[in-house]
């Protein structure tokens, strides 16, 4: 945590909850960039298509087996149905990282 003033906590913070938010700030960026290096996959139709997303829920690779390109209104459904799932994946181990953080560095209401 950057303060204004040297390194003394803003007006009303103690030091020990200031190191504490520091802490959380660095973990969460920490999280973040183990996030964005992950993958997280999901198929439709049998397999006829894979999505993979990021951790940071960013599409980043499509897979469409060649039988699944005849239909268009039934390979629409399919991306869609393995997007979904892809980033619901996604969504749920960054809010399990997120809960994990708070005890860790003894903020309340987190990871509770």
């Amino acid at each position: 945590m950057t303060f204004m003033r040297g390194n003394r906590p803003p007006p009303g913070m103690n030091q020990s909850l200031a190191e504490r938010m520091q802490k959380l700030q660095e973990d969460m960026r920490a999280m973040h960039e183990a996030l964005a290096a992950e993958r997280f996959s999901a198929t439709s139709g049998g397999g006829a298509v894979r999505v993979t997303v990021n951790g940071q829920q960013r599409v980043v690779g499509v897979e469409i087996a060649p039988e699944a390109l005849t239909d268009a209104a039934l390979l629409t459904d399919m991306l869609i149905v393995a997007t979904n799932a892809a980033l619901e994946e996604s969504q749920t181990v960054a809010a399990e990282r997120l809960q994990a953080l708070g005890p860790a560095i003894g903020l309340p209401g987190l990871g509770s």
